[in-house]
């Protein structure tokens, strides 16, 4: 095999074989977006994060809520009718406030009926989305999350806390700004999420839960479970039937080709042979 055919063969392999994948999930996705609206007779919108091969040599990207995406959500927001529901399917680690707040506000003010959908988990970010919605459809073991400010590395509670316990001559001017700023944050966040809940809890609801998720009573990463979120008032809805048209399938993590977590990828009807849990 001569020089300029090994050339045409690394070409194929290490560049175009990636970008047929690539577009054949794509195509697939489209597929069952389709069906899944025709069955269900909404808008479905996804707003799922993972690290996926992306381009030459299958390098990845870890995503966050950003710009790009509130602006992509709003503009399928503005493309659907009043009269047609929405249905935002929510996988995210959280991200860009600014953004996360676009679209919430964006979804609150759509005519019909709103569900965000949480396979897994809607932290921080996602949350806040989901605190928008007329009906949040949950996996029993999917998580929601504090939306308490974070400034810098540190969240905004805890900032205040630390100053707390200084007298005023022991605090420099940098850390009297990020008390400063960590104060706006709370208030700004807390304002927020009181506005998105409370016109259908009550405005005491409203103001207890939009304390409870700012305050920094937990870490940033604390998984609030669909029990939790119900107790608090939050209109949780349990999803035991299916995955939600298996769209989460479709978005697989990128990783190394001996995975972690294997297993026969069929539904087993009842309890398998071998003997288990009594």
């Amino acid at each position: 095999m001569d020089g300029s055919s090994l050339w045409i063969l690394f070409l194929f392999i290490f560049i175009i074989v990636p970008q047929m994948k690539q577009q054949m999930i794509k195509w697939r996705r489209i597929n069952a977006l389709r069906n899944c609206e025709k069955r269900r007779g909404t808008r479905i919108i996804t707003l799922i994060h993972r690290q996926e091969s992306m381009g030459f040599w299958g390098m990845f990207s870890r995503n966050y809520i950003n710009i790009e995406d509130s602006e992509e959500v709003l503009r399928a927001i503005r493309l659907t009718s009043d009269d047609t529901p929405i249905d935002l399917i929510v996988h995210t680690p959280g991200g860009l406030l600014l953004a996360a707040e676009q679209i919430a506000r964006a979804l609150k003010r759509h005519p019909a009926k709103v569900t965000v959908v949480v396979p897994h988990y809607a932290m921080s970010g996602g949350t806040l989305i989901a605190l928008a919605a007329d009906e949040i459809l949950m996996d029993p073991h999917a998580v929601l999350g504090p939306v308490d400010p974070q400034i810098g590395k540190y969240p905004a509670a805890s900032i205040l806390k630390a100053v707390e316990q200084k007298s005023p001559d022991e605090l420099d001017d940098e850390t009297l700004i990020l008390a400063d700023i960590s104060r706006k944050a709370i208030r700004q966040t807390r304002d927020l999420v009181f506005e998105l809940i409370s016109d259908r809890l009550g405005d005491e609801k409203g103001t207890e839960i939009a304390s409870v998720l700012t305050d920094g009573r937990w870490t940033h990463d604390y998984p609030i479970t669909p029990y939790e979120a119900t107790s608090l008032g939050l209109p949780v809805v349990f999803n035991e039937q299916d995955s939600f048209c298996n769209m989460m399938s479709l978005y697989p993590q990128s990783g190394a080709e001996r995975p972690s977590v294997q297993y026969i990828r069929d539904p087993y009807p009842g309890r398998p042979s071998a003997s288990g849990k009594n």
